[in-house]
């Protein structure tokens, strides 16, 4: 089996958090949202990477924001963390 490469961005808090704007991330063919979530709740350290490998961040691919974090990932694709917006 193959592999891919994405392109992971971090936005707001997050960048701060995780100390990082942006990653190139190498996965396994057939790889999910959650399968990157996992990755990276290892690979990085601190309250960004535990709310992103919990899931407690919204995720876009290519610019849309996702529903599931079943969705499979494609060579090139463009992964976004956001963190919650909060107002009032």
């Amino acid at each position: 089996m193959g592999a891919l490469t994405v392109r992971v961005l971090f936005f707001a808090s997050l960048r701060e958090t995780v100390c990082e704007d942006a990653l190139e991330v190498r996965l396994p063919s057939g790889a999910t949202v959650a399968d990157l979530r996992t990755l990276l709740g290892e690979r990085l350290s601190g309250e960004g990477a535990r709310a992103i490998a919990d899931g407690d961040v919204r995720v876009a691919v290519n610019q849309r924001l996702l529903q599931s974090p079943d969705a499979r990932l494609a060579a090139g694709d463009e992964v976004a963390f956001l963190p919650p917006i909060t107002g009032g």
